[in-house]
């Protein structure tokens, strides 16, 4: 069984903080580039036979790809802010370069087909408060099937899961036994006790496991990490008490439609019924377009 598991650093190639390739996590279409610049730096990439988003983290830059050039502002921190995005198709070269400094998340899809660049202005990302009470969490639904179209296989999305709380929940799957299979990848910031700030002084925890019990994982994750997920039920994350935990979700797979359909785990699905007579946590939605909510 491949590691499903990857700490902070054990991804890295001494350029990206993260350098995750399909034929890194033992299967055939998601991957991950996480890049720092320091400021004035830039920085060109050659897609391949990958689609992209690119998704500022902390900090903002510039884009040049196909002679476009978009420029994203982004934010102090995926704590803070809802950020733009630009989408930069397969066999392109993109140049990235920042004034301030920019850590940047480029989720990726092998795919065939060759599409425009866009840009994705923060205003138009739809911001989802989901389930209730401490399984109240928010997605930011910035790459998802009928939300952004202009994709081939690639399917991104953002959570952010307040302190105490806990999301992917309950338990599910994308695999050969849904609809739909996906390979799906977990990247994880935790913030510090100030709650805004990125820091390895906290945690949380992540669950995988599949029925027949080759998939049995219960782990600590914390700032940086990376969990992969090739098939399986996934959840729940939980966010330890005084630590708020994001996670951006990368999903393709070789279907020609691209979808999130899931099915729950039949063993804990019924914990959705509970949330009708429940309040959502009112910590969320924790971000917007325009800062953070409260």
């Amino acid at each position: 069984m491949t590691n499903l598991h990857r700490p902070l650093g054990t991804l890295s190639d001494g350029e990206n903080a993260v350098e995750l390739m399909p034929s890194d996590a033992g299967w055939e279409h998601t991957g991950l580039r996480v890049l720092l610049l320091h400021p004035g730096q830039s920085r060109t990439i050659e897609t391949g036979g990958f689609e992209a988003f690119v998704l500022p983290l902390s900090g903002g830059c510039a884009v040049e790809v196909d002679g476009e050039r978009f420029t994203l502002e982004g934010r102090d921190s995926v704590f803070t802010r809802v950020t733009d995005f630009a989408y930069v198709p397969r066999d392109a070269v993109v140049t990235l370069s920042t004034k301030d400094g920019v850590e940047v998340a480029l989720p990726m899809a092998r795919c065939a087909d060759r599409l425009a660049p866009r840009y994705g202005p923060a205003p138009d990302v739809p911001v989802e408060v989901r389930g209730a009470g401490s399984a109240t969490r928010q997605v930011t639904n910035f790459g998802v099937p009928g939300v952004w179209d202009h994709a081939d296989k690639l399917i991104a999305c953002e959570l952010i899961t307040p302190d105490g709380n806990w999301s992917s929940y309950p338990p599910h799957k994308h695999d050969d036994t849904c609809r739909v299979v996906n390979e799906e990848v977990y990247y994880f910031r935790i913030a510090g006790r100030d709650g805004v700030t990125p820091s390895r002084e906290g945690f949380g925890f992540h669950r995988t496991y599949t029925d027949d019990g080759t998939i049995d994982e219960d782990v600590v994750v914390r700032d940086g990490d990376v969990f992969l997920i090739p098939r399986g039920y996934h959840g729940p994350c939980v966010a330890a008490p005084g630590y708020p935990m994001y996670y951006l979700n990368v999903l393709a797979g070789p279907g020609a439609e691209r979808s999130m359909a899931f099915c729950d785990d039949p063993a804990h699905t019924w914990v959705r019924d509970g949330w009708t007579a429940q309040e959502p946590d009112p910590r969320c939605p924790v971000t917007t377009a325009g800062g953070r909510a409260r």
